[in-house]
């Protein structure tokens, strides 16, 4: 069992701006349409989980449903799935832990965790095994930072760093248990 992050922040840490924007995700030109190695990351998971807040980002890009796996929303105002997701959107609530093993009982064991607050859910209870971080380079001085408070350290070991379109620098990292 597994839970990974593939996310991209800031120079600073942010994951969005003091707008909640994530447009300036797009900066670096990209016209071979680069995913950054985005596909490969999500043919080795099982399930996504993220909160409603991402949930709700991801619906107003008025595109067709982005993800094959299936997606398990964490949220505790939502009671029902947008209609026609019922096959793609799974709510949840409760404590972590129990979300967490409740996905793995139904056979889901390695976990995309996405989302601001979701991820920092996980790393407060020490849930995030691997970390890929694709850094812009940029500086948004605020907005949604990826990481919150923790009550420990968490240790992590570069495992890949590796520079994509002559500027974004991608690293994995894997908990250091």
């Amino acid at each position: 069992m597994s839970n990974s992050v593939f996310i991209a922040t800031s120079l600073d840490g942010f994951i969005a701006d003091k707008q909640g924007s994530i447009d300036w995700l797009h900066m670096i030109p990209n016209p071979d349409g680069d995913d950054m190695g985005y596909e490969a990351f999500v043919e080795r998971i099982d399930a996504m989980v993220m909160g409603r807040n991402t949930l709700d980002m991801v619906l107003s890009f008025g595109v067709d449903w982005p993800y094959r796996k299936p997606v398990f929303v964490l949220s505790n105002t939502l009671t029902s799935v947008p209609e026609g997701y019922e096959d793609k959107i799974f709510l949840l609530k409760g404590d972590i832990k129990d979300v967490v093993e409740h996905i793995n009982g139904l056979g889901f064991k390695r976990l995309y965790i996405d989302g601001g607050v979701t991820i920092q859910q996980f790393m407060q209870s020490d849930m995030i095994d691997e970390l890929i971080l694709t850094t812009i380079p940029v500086v948004l001085g605020g907005g949604s930072r990826l990481f919150g408070d923790l009550n420990a350290a968490v240790n992590f070991k570069l495992m890949n760093s590796e520079v994509l379109l002559d500027t974004i620098v991608q690293n994995q990292f894997v908990r250091a248990r």
